[in-house]
């Protein structure tokens, strides 16, 4: 087991981490030496699970990491693709929008050209604790890796995005019965796709669309069908005085406004992006449908406004208990493999709650800079990015606000640095010394 002390230390290096360690190079070159991205996985790929072929991101290419911060920065998406000799073809699609594929080989080309920030992958944070001084005070966080590794820091930053949501009432059946749509990539190649599986799709928004385009492709003979609680499939709300609360501006109005306001914003805004579909999935599974009924097949299905209430194991069937909203009717529907579009769960992730337990927070809170709250005097600082959702609106575990945030993050450790020691404390010793 080895210890290390750097200054910073980013927890995940997915686009917010990534974003941050940009803006550190560019905005703090005297910060990026000593500053760590660490990684669990052994590269960067952008919603791994869901990395499908033909996938499109739903944001404009130039809400990359930087643009919107640096136009002339050299970490920007349009240099990436100019790099890989890419940027004619692009421009000649004529669309604001990559494909995700392409935001994934992105970031990793972002990490890759990082001239001091240091990314390391195959390093999981196994547990985070802040370390106390003598006088009480919050003087660093001591993070332990899954190989019993330790690194010490006087700002951390956690960045490892939210915990997929998988509904209690799935609980009981065996994990290879059930897959989410982070795991979707890795997981479906271990099911035989010469067998004519019945797949149940959970979920009503452009997640589980894509699931059930992927169950088609990637299982040929299967009978898939969609289960949802809405009445239906929506598209995305998208006008353009919508789209302006995507702005990074609007962060300062929405994170001021009353939490009554907050609300109210939050719930006109869920079918901007969780509640919907983008144009061309919902027209492509509507003309699936529409050709499956010509055709007589009736190989597709779907069930609007009904509840999951029941999921249990029956010899080698999986048995799932639907009620009918409208009706309240109660049935039974065998199926194979459940495939769960269920988004992810709104709380704040373990490790900011392991976080907040280890120094006695009981209510997890963050400055308009997004640095958290710690209820005591510290000299260190802990940041929290794409979990604000409820103070910093709907944008904030989305691109459209990367390069902005990052910047805020950045600038806030500075003035934070500016009024401490140039020293780093040796976390380790303190913690040692009995004061964690």
């Amino acid at each position: 087991m080895a210890h290390r002390n750097v200054e910073l230390l980013a927890v995940g290096a997915g686009p917010a981490n990534l974003a941050l360690a940009v803006a550190v190079e560019e905005l703090a070159p005297e910060l990026a030496g000593d500053t760590l991205l660490i990684e669990r996985e052994q590269d960067i790929v952008w919603q791994r699970g869901m990395l499908l072929p033909d996938a499109l991101s739903q944001v404009s290419f130039l809400k990359d990491l930087v643009t919107m911060r640096n136009p002339c920065s050299r970490f920007s998406f349009v240099n990436f693709l100019h790099s890989q000799e890419r940027l004619d073809a692009f421009v000649n699609l004529a669309s604001f929008v990559p494909y995700r594929s392409e935001i994934s080989e992105y970031l990793q080309w972002v990490a890759n050209e990082l001239e001091t920030v240091q990314v390391e992958y195959g390093r999981e944070c196994a547990g985070v604790e802040a370390v106390t001084g003598d006088d009480g005070e919050v003087a660093g966080w001591l993070v332990t890796l899954a190989d019993g590794d330790t690194i010490g820091c006087r700002y951390l930053v956690i960045g490892a995005g939210r915990d997929a949501h998988v509904p209690a009432v799935f609980d009981g059946l065996p994990a290879e019965r059930v897959i989410h749509s982070t795991q979707y990539t890795q997981r479906i190649a271990g099911v035989r796709a010469d067998l004519p599986h019945r797949v149940a799709v959970i979920g009503g928004a452009q997640s589980a669309a894509e699931l059930f385009g992927a169950a088609l492709r990637d299982l040929p003979e299967c009978k898939p069908t969609m289960i949802m609680r809405s009445i239906g499939l929506n598209g995305y709300e998208s006008s353009k005085f919508t789209n302006e609360l995507y702005y990074t501006s609007f962060i300062d109005e929405f994170y001021g406004s009353s939490p009554e306001a907050r609300q109210q914003l939050l719930g006109e805004m869920y079918r901007s992006n969780y509640g919907g579909l983008s144009p061309a999935t919902l027209d492509g599974l509507y003309r699936q449908f529409y050709q499956d009924r010509r055709s007589g097949q009736e190989r597709l299905g779907m069930h609007a406004m009904t509840d999951v209430t029941g999921a249990r194991m029956d010899g080698d069937e999986v048995v799932l208990t639907l009620v009918d909203r409208k009706s309240g009717a109660e049935r039974e529907m065998r199926t194979d493999l459940v495939l769960l579009g269920t988004g992810f769960v709104r709380e704040m992730p373990w490790a900011v709650k392991a976080l907040a337990e280890s120094i006695g927070v009981e209510e997890i809170n963050v400055s308009r800079n997004y640095r958290l709250d710690l209820g005591r005097p510290a000299t260190a600082a802990c940041y929290l990015q794409g979990v604000n959702e409820a103070t910093h609106g709907i944008a904030d575990s989305l691109l459209s606000v990367l390069a902005g945030r990052s910047a805020e993050i950045t600038q806030d450790i500075l003035a934070h640095r500016r009024t401490r020691s140039v020293e780093i404390p040796d976390v380790r010793e303190l913690a040692l010394a009995g004061a964690v």
